[in-house]
């Protein structure tokens, strides 16, 4: 046979090779393209209207469809957003430039007239077990200067305005106008500037997103995305070893010694910002959990007596609570907030377990045998909440109160608490600033002016009111430190709520993806990267 001229070869190979890159070339675009990314959250999602319910998982998860003007970087700190700068003209106006290449997800234009509209929306829900309206309750004028620019003035000087900002979410005036929360949760005025573009919203089961080609920020590394609702942990962690999710949010603790040796998966952890505490009944004279010893109801309030609030800390043990219940995955809290957040005390210490003193103190205040109690919470939202509370029942069972149980499903539980149906409730609560935490959580409830939206207990403490008052009313950093560090200090020392402990985040996932953790424990798809 003849054989082929050299050039005819060399033509040949050349060919062959271009043809084998653009094949590979397809190959890999038609990977990227698919780039897909599976994650399986720990909380439940109860609704995708970014002002309707003020929890965690719902803050979350707008935040992959909604800006804000300000927002914050994986340590807390405050970065611009939709803003991209501002500056104060006075003690109480502001004034902030948008961004001017922003669109929303339908393609139409972000203009300040959004922007005001969303500031006021908050108000507009009416029926929110924990709404968004204290943070914009502050703001006492709204002025459009031009498209991009807007004037924002407060009924005094008030220093956490940015860090408020930063949980208002921007939805289109265009989209969401006369709109219903309903009307989120189905996608039809779901539109927003974010990362992701929604897709669809299987309540209870899973969220799927695909990637916002609007987007004005870095272009997200993942076509799709899709959030799994795997509030047990055994699933969720099946999930991970199964390869049906890459990563999980909540990792359980029992199984962390087991992943950290498995090859296939990485972990990061960092102490969050997040607080327990039992929230307590301060206002009524009887209260619906507290019985005497035999069951029947009590015709006064053993909660309001300062002795039996001390007695009931000094009964936990937070350092046993922390090291077995919570399996390391807790710091004991003497504080409000978080190490590392405006107005953590660090000279306060956890209360000492002191049985004996706790039962003084009970006979002291009356109560020498004890009385009936039930402890509330959610058994689906923290770090093993349900242990929790079943290992600080035995607590108190110790100093003579016959304690039982309660839990029920976030989605049931938050609007029980806010309606005072409990006497004693869990709640956790992350924070970036200590005297915007004390006006949420222990401030005299107020709706006019936004205060005690988280307040259930229905404390009320005037020195405290104005300790907190004071650090809102001051933009010297750090003046309102100190003011925060003795609103938060002055609340606990009266137990208007008794600390259990700070919670240490956790994910797993697939050893070739990297995820920053953030001390707000929100787990965000587009700052997860291939390594």
């Amino acid at each position: 046979m003849a054989m082929m001229p050299a050039k005819f070869l060399r033509t040949a190979f050349n060919t062959l090779a271009v043809l084998s890159f653009v094949l590979l070339s397809v190959l890999h675009a038609g990977q990227v393209r698919a780039a897909t990314l599976v994650i399986g959250l720990a909380a439940d999602v109860s609704s995708l209207d970014p002002h309707f319910l003020n929890v965690a998982s719902n803050v979350a998860m707008s935040s992959h469809f909604f800006d804000t003007l300000v927002t914050t970087d994986a340590d807390g700190k405050l970065i611009p957003a939709l803003a991209e700068s501002w500056r104060t003209l006075s003690p109480t106006v502001w004034e902030f430039k948008l961004r001017k290449d922003v669109k929303f997800q339908d393609g139409s234009p972000l203009t300040a007239d959004d922007v005001v509209f969303s500031l006021e929306r908050p108000a507009t829900i009416l029926n929110s077990p924990g709404p968004f309206t204290p943070y914009v309750k502050q703001i006492v004028s709204r002025q459009i200067m031009d498209a991009h620019t807007l004037r924002l003035t407060t009924a005094q000087p008030y220093g956490p305005l940015l860090l408020d900002l930063s949980s208002i979410f921007i939805v289109s005036k265009k989209a969401a106008q006369g709109k219903t929360t309903e009307d989120f949760n189905t996608g039809r005025a779901l539109i927003g500037t974010g990362p992701f573009r929604f897709v669809k919203f299987q309540r209870g089961e899973r969220i799927e997103a695909v990637r916002n080609e609007y987007y004005w920020g870095p272009r997200p590394v993942w076509d799709k995305v899709t959030f799994r609702i795997l509030t047990a942990e055994p699933a969720r962690l099946a999930a991970l070893l199964s390869g049906q999710v890459d990563l999980i949010e909540g990792a359980p603790p029992a199984d962390l010694p087991r992943l950290r040796k498995d090859a296939r998966f990485r972990l990061e952890q960092r102490p969050s910002w997040r607080t327990l505490f039992l929230q307590l009944d301060h206002a009524r004279d009887a209260s619906p959990d507290i019985t005497d010893n035999n069951g029947k109801p009590l015709g006064r309030n053993p909660l309001k007596d300062l002795r039996v609030r001390r007695a009931l800390s000094k009964a936990i043990q937070r350092q046993a609570l922390t090291e077995r219940t919570l399996e390391g995955l807790g710091i004991p809290a003497a504080n409000l907030v978080a190490p590392g957040i405006l107005g953590h005390n660090d000279n306060l210490r956890p209360e000492a377990y002191d049985p004996e003193g706790a039962r003084r103190l009970l006979a002291e205040a009356g109560w020498p045998n004890g009385f009936g109690l039930t402890l509330h919470g959610p058994n689906n939202r923290y770090i093993n909440d349900d242990q929790i509370l079943q290992t600080i029942a035995q607590f108190f069972s110790r100093i003579g109160i016959k304690t039982r149980v309660e839990t029920l499903p976030l989605s049931v539980y938050f609007g029980r608490l806010r309606n005072a149906d409990f006497s004693i409730g869990l709640l956790g609560w992350g924070s970036l600033a200590g005297d915007v935490a004390a006006k949420t959580l222990v401030g005299t409830p107020d709706p006019a002016i936004g205060w005690g939206s988280w307040n259930w207990g229905r404390y009320s403490n005037p020195r405290v009111d104005g300790l907190i008052r004071d650090a809102l009313a001051t933009t010297d950093p750090s003046r309102r430190r100190r003011l925060a560090q003795a609103a938060d200090t002055a609340a606990l020392e009266d137990l208007a709520m008794i600390p259990l402990h700070h919670e240490i985040a956790t994910w797993a996932m697939r050893r070739n993806l990297r995820y920053p953790p953030r001390i707000d424990e929100f787990t965000f798809a587009w700052q997860v990267r291939p390594e």
